[in-house]
């Protein structure tokens, strides 16, 4: 939806705007944090302390009906904000981080305490302290950005996207939310693609998180409605058609070798395998044959896939390349989702299959032999497209609109870099 077609202020009402107090007040906050009882949670009374609203990190689902709550008083919230002017642009010409005196903080902490990461009695000066460090972790863990702490360009980027624009993002996704939000289950399986995370819900609470590779802008990641009802340890995988001819085919013809040292077997339609020097790889013959993986370390799926009926056959696995869960932007699959720390998973997903406990499980994996396992009980799974929402009063959450489905380029971010 285009943000200029949208009425901000119906609903508005105006911010009341408190007096900013100097650097004695914030020096009595400091010593009030360091005479509390709770030193041994130090870090959690002054996060609270240095901003205006909860903690970013919550056990709340995205599709959770109070997450509706949350939102729609977030929208409130953000059309007072934009009935206010909205924040200022923070330039986007220095490395600002903890230590730095510079004038432009004084605009970054203008910016911080208008979105309610930075409290007010924080004050206005030039020093980058501890305030601002505090404040801009949480705006960074509200992004899904690295926390720490230093302003660069990804930061700079989320920060400068106008009040209006977040506004309008927000109005789309309470949308997706409504329609979803306490249909799901008791028990169920969330991918949400723009922030290439994994939840696994039970009785409205997330009892696991996980970072996932989801599907690049030109091989995305369809949405999902099924159930999980086979895990496969030690899986073979079948190159889909679209990876043969995009991928493997070009890079036969730079390396002959590549099936070989990749442990990949060119298999004909009646399953007899085939000698890839027979093919002629200037051409896309070999598009024809399935190609298959043998089970094993450098396997694409590494110890396990998770499958579910999809029409477009996508499924959940691990993979070889645990770096690229430290990636910024995670779109980096072709359709299929990577999750890290897989086995945490799996061992809740079987958790009603007799005879497959995390012990059972582990053995299985060591013993390199391709074993499916059928799930008793099968678990909903999903994939959903969710840019932001809140998971508490003044917890807002906004992510990258990778796909391009919210209607505000300025929105994606990764593809503006």
């Amino acid at each position: 939806m285009n943000t200029t077609r949208r009425s901000f202020l119906t609903t508005a009402g105006m911010l009341a705007v408190t007096a900013m107090t100097g650097s004695a007040s914030a020096q009595n906050v400091v010593d009030e944090i360091l005479q509390s009882s709770r030193r041994g949670n130090w870090d959690d009374t002054f996060d609270a302390r240095a901003s205006d609203g909860g903690k970013v990190a919550s056990t709340l689902p995205i599709f959770s009906p109070r997450t509706v709550g949350y939102v729609q008083q977030a929208i409130v919230d953000y059309q007072n904000i934009v009935a206010q002017g909205g924040w200022p642009v923070v330039p986007a010409t220095k490395k600002l981080q903890l230590g730095v005196n510079d004038p432009d903080v004084q605009v970054l902490r203008k910016r911080l305490m208008v979105s309610g990461d930075l409290s007010q009695r924080a004050g206005i000066s030039d020093a980058f302290d501890t305030y601002v460090d505090a404040a801009v972790k949480r705006f960074q863990a509200r992004h899904g950005l690295p926390a720490d702490g230093v302003l660069g360009q990804y930061s700079y980027a989320a920060m400068n996207i106008s009040a209006p624009v977040r506004l309008g993002q927000l109005e789309t996704n309470l949308t997706r939310l409504q329609k979803q939000a306490g249909t799901l289950g008791e028990r169920y399986v969330n991918v949400n693609i723009p922030a290439a995370q994994v939840e696994a819900v039970e009785n409205d609470r997330v009892i696991l998180r996980h970072t996932a590779i989801v599907g690049k802008v030109d091989r995305q990641s369809p949405l999902v409605n099924s159930k999980i009802n086979e895990i496969v340890v030690n899986p073979y995988w079948n190159a889909p058609v679209s990876i043969v001819r995009k991928d493997i085919i070009p890079l036969m013809r730079k390396n002959p070798n590549y099936l070989k040292d990749n442990n990949i077997r060119l298999l004909a339609p009646d399953g007899s395998e085939v000698d890839p020097m027979s093919i002629d790889w200037s051409t896309e013959e070999a598009a024809k044959y399935r190609f298959r993986q043998d089970p094993g370390a450098i396997n694409a799926m590494a110890s396990v896939k998770i499958n579910f009926p999809s029409p477009d056959g996508v499924y959940m696995h691990d993979t070889p390349q645990q770096s690229l869960f430290g990636k910024l932007m995670r779109f980096d699959s072709s359709g299929c989702v990577r999750v890290q720390n897989v086995r945490d998973l799996v061992t809740w997903i079987l958790r009603d299959t007799p005879g497959w406990d995390r012990q059972h499980f582990e053995q299985a994996i060591k013993s390199g032999v391709s074993t499916p396992v059928p799930v008793t009980n099968p678990v909903p799974v999903y994939f959903t497209y969710v840019s932001a929402w809140s998971t508490g009063d003044h917890v807002v959450q906004f992510r990258d609109d990778i796909y391009g489905k919210d209607g505000a380029q300025e929105l994606q971010i990764s593809s503006a870099q």
